[in-house]
């Protein structure tokens, strides 16, 4: 520390006043850090990303294509690169920097992949591989959800086998690459449609399922998990309607669902508050009746999605928005780069991360 001796400060030319020696230095309790390192690494700046899909004909496609958007503007989806494996992917979650996509099948075998594959949301570039999933491995529509550390995802289908519905739960660290472990069960078989976390809670709402060995049926149970440690999951209520094949998007306290097929396309949107219990509440329409709304992703503000498969059955581009505080219909958002359906899609911002 360096001596400051002052003596009398009367001369604008400076002839007297304080005069300091040495190297100055200050310790204090209200000094301020500077954050350091590329801003662009630092996360949650609001981008949402779409990846894989089919393609918009028969024999349909898979897409290995990977757009991203800023959710908190409107426009039309930007290139980011392209998945390790060409696919309909599913979404295994996403903290501040780093995404994965995960599962998924191709169309014309059918083969269900078990891969794992990650970016960093806030470059562009293509997809690298992360692991596999190890508990519901070869399981057609296994669903995901996230905190900032842990990704958990289940539920889901054998293909090869009728009626053969899962019900385990697996997890992974996003920060590190490797392969699935063990979480818990569901109380209820097959593949979940809605999935969303708080930070604390990961939600998993309606399914499309039964007993195995049993017809596959829609259904209305939600039950939830706490992320951040290990068992089975518990019942949390039930959503406004059953039905399957749609998606959700969260803030830190509410998670809204939209969309679906019960048994033909319906145009709902409902909400639930996460940290309580109790049954969804009706939000608003789709501002079209929508078949798939697989892939929808949020920042604490704003959902985004895109609808998949319009009522007809055809595969759509566009993307749609609403606010997440508030209650009404979605509005037009832009266009994805790539007409597709059955896409998947996470951000550096949703609500268990914002």
């Amino acid at each position: 520390m360096s001596d400051i001796k002052v003596n009398s400060i009367s001369s604008l030319s400076g002839a007297n006043g304080p005069v300091v020696s040495g190297i100055t230095t200050m310790a204090s309790s209200g000094a301020m850090s500077l954050p350091r390192g590329n801003t662009a690494y630092r996360g949650g700046r609001g981008r949402g990303v779409f990846g894989g899909g089919y393609g918009a004909s028969s024999p349909w496609p898979t897409i290995n294509t990977i757009d991203y958007v800023t959710i908190a503007t409107l426009g039309n989806a930007t290139d980011f690169g392209d998945l390790s494996v060409r696919r309909s992917a599913k979404c295994g979650g996403s903290s501040a920097t780093r995404g994965c996509f995960m599962a998924g099948r191709f169309p014309s075998a059918p083969t269900v992949v078990n891969v794992i594959d990650y970016i960093e949301i806030q470059s562009t570039g293509n997809a690298f591989d992360f692991g596999d999933l190890t508990i519901c491995g070869l399981g057609q529509n296994v669903r995901g959800t996230s905190n900032q550390i842990r990704t958990v995802y289940g539920g889901g289908y054998t293909q090869s086998l009728t009626n053969a519905w899962l019900n385990g739960i697996g997890y992974f660290t996003i920060a590190t690459k490797g392969n699935t472990s063990e979480f818990g069960s569901f109380n209820a078989f097959g593949r979940k449609i809605f999935t969303g976390s708080n930070g604390t809670r990961g939600i998993f709402a309606s399914n499309r399922g039964a007993n195995p060995g049993t017809p596959g049926t829609n259904q209305n149970t939600i039950e939830y998990v706490t992320i951040a440690s290990l068992g089975n999951a518990q019942d949390f209520g039930d959503t406004t309607a059953a039905r399957s094949a749609a998606g959700s998007m969260t803030s830190s306290t509410r998670m809204v669902m939209q969309g679906g097929i019960n048994p033909s396309a319906v145009n709902t949107i409902d909400y639930l508050t996460m940290a309580s219990l109790g049954d969804a509440v009706d939000f608003g329409d789709v501002s079209i009746t929508v078949r798939e709304a697989s892939a929808s992703t949020s920042s604490p503000t704003r959902g985004v999605f895109n609808p998949g498969s319009e009522g007809g059955g055809t595969t759509d581009n566009s993307i749609h928005y609403i606010t997440i505080a508030t209650t009404g219909n979605s509005s037009d958002f832009g266009d994805l780069s790539a007409v597709r359906g059955t896409d998947a899609s996470l951000s550096d911002s949703h609500g268990g991360i914002g």
